[in-house]
């Protein structure tokens, strides 16, 4: 299971915000690339990018820095936040980005993902399954659909989509734990991949997703605030495949 570190953007800077709310914002960084190379250098094998302020607007707004980010790395980078068209995803291409991450347009926009998985493959996008109380939430978590993530998961498959991202919003940035079931379900309902978000605060935690069947976990807040060790993580999750 492949352990993913999080860099949130905000104004340029690495932030975490608690449960989606950008009135409770910490800033952790204002070198974004700084805080990629550390990742990079204790063994990440993937990083996972969110452009907050695009998330909300609908527009990247953070384009300049994702690109430094990529540059200066030697992995590859998914991305997301405000992917709602084929130039926003075209552009965090050229940037260099191996993967964008769609949420809102998945709901509002299904016809956008399956032609973004016939042109550049369907494991070059990731659908983003935010979730408050199972209902998926859109535009930067401020509006709740009227899908639950079970639904648009295998609305997804039908689009060509092969991997999911799976966020519990009650419980991103809390360090309380992971919606183990939730993922789990995903998992067996769906047939896709899904990566984890949301709540992730130990170990133990990633030894117990690994058992959800989950190809991926997203760390942010657990390894800002050191209740993690990302090396710890790695091995972890690479023990356990």
């Amino acid at each position: 299971m492949e352990v993913i570190p999080s860099i949130d953007l905000r104004a340029g800077r690495c932030v975490r915000l608690f449960q989606g709310d950008f009135q409770q914002e910490t800033v952790f960084s204002d070198d974004p690339v700084g805080v990629a190379l550390e990742w990079q250098g204790q063994g990440a094998v993937r990083l996972h990018l969110v452009d907050l302020d695009g998330a909300v607007s609908g527009l990247p707004a953070n384009l300049s820095t994702v690109r430094d980010i990529v540059e200066a790395l030697d992995i590859p980078v998914q991305v997301g936040g405000g992917v709602r068209s084929r130039e926003t995803a075209e552009a965090l291409f050229s940037a260099g980005a191996e993967r964008v991450v769609i949420g809102t347009a998945a709901v509002e926009d299904p016809e956008l993902v399956k032609e973004l998985c016939q042109e550049s493959g369907g494991e070059r996008v990731v659908v983003a399954v935010d979730a408050r109380d199972g209902v998926v939430a859109i535009k930067g978590w401020t509006e709740s659909s009227s899908v639950s993530a079970v639904e648009l998961g295998l609305r997804m498959g039908q689009q060509g989509v092969v991997r999911l991202l799976y966020t519990d919003v009650s419980r991103d940035g809390t360090l309380s734990s992971p919606n183990f079931s939730a993922n789990a379900d995903l998992v067996t309902r769906t047939g896709l991949k899904v990566q984890a978000s949301g709540g992730v605060s130990s170990l133990e935690h990633i030894r117990e997703l690994v058992t959800t069947g989950a190809e991926g976990v997203i760390v942010g807040t657990a390894l800002y605030r050191r209740t993690i060790n990302l090396r710890e993580a790695i091995e972890i999750g690479a023990s356990q495949d």
